[in-house]
């Protein structure tokens, strides 16, 4: 069974990000998004999504690979990649999400751009391990409650800590040239930005509320 889900969204995705998930994955692609996985050498097998913005090649290669495909109307309450969310929650045996899009330069909306970060910090996210994400070119890692992140950031890189769910407690950051130890975030203050890892390794907690990391 696949231990990872891919979610898949919109904007070409980075070749060496692709090349570089694990093999036990199932990828979940939210409209348009199946066109940038098949163009990455991936292989959704579920499409989801109102599909107003997968191509005509897209659909005709959804069909002739048999992906299963969850079609919503255009009106509804939830974006495409929230419904691949849902999706990726109810895939048997997944430990960890990856959430995959890219920079498009054709698309002028931050507004979606937000809404995914936001999205991975609901509650049920931390039904998985781990919650990253590769969005336009930027890495993140978003951590739960009692879901501490052990991430691989290298020596010497650039990283952020920041609220941006909502006040977090008990948030600590090891590994790092400032460490935090059992400290209090709000999503007003920028306290934890431009930190810097001292080990390739940095770890991240929380034991209220969620934080998310940020690593240009």
């Amino acid at each position: 069974m696949p231990h990872v889900a891919v979610v898949i969204g919109g904007g070409a995705l980075d070749p060496a990000v692709a090349a570089s998930l694990p093999d036990d994955l199932v990828v979940i692609a939210a409209d348009g998004g199946l066109d940038h996985a098949v163009e990455a050498g991936l292989q959704p097998s579920v499409l989801v999504g109102d599909l107003d913005s997968i191509s005509a090649g897209g659909r005709m290669w959804a069909y002739a690979h048999e992906v299963r495909i969850d079609e919503h109307p255009a009106d509804k309450d939830l974006t495409d990649t929230e419904l691949a969310l849902q999706t990726a929650l109810a895939v048997p045996d997944v430990g960890n999400l990856v959430v995959l899009g890219g920079a498009d330069r054709h698309d002028h909306r931050p507004d979606h751009f937000l809404g995914t970060l936001l999205a991975l910090g609901h509650p049920s996210m931390a039904g998985f391990g781990t919650v990253t994400a590769h969005l336009g070119g930027t890495w993140f890692s978003v951590v739960h409650p009692g879901r501490p992140a052990t991430l691989p950031l290298g020596a010497g890189r650039t990283f952020s800590v920041l609220a941006l769910h909502g006040p977090a407690s008990g948030v600590s950051v090891h590994g790092a040239k400032w460490q935090l130890d059992d400290a209090d975030l709000s999503p007003t203050e920028a306290r934890g930005v431009s930190n810097e890892s001292k080990e390739d390794t940095v770890t991240i907690s929380t034991t209220a509320g969620v934080v998310t990391v940020v690593a240009p």
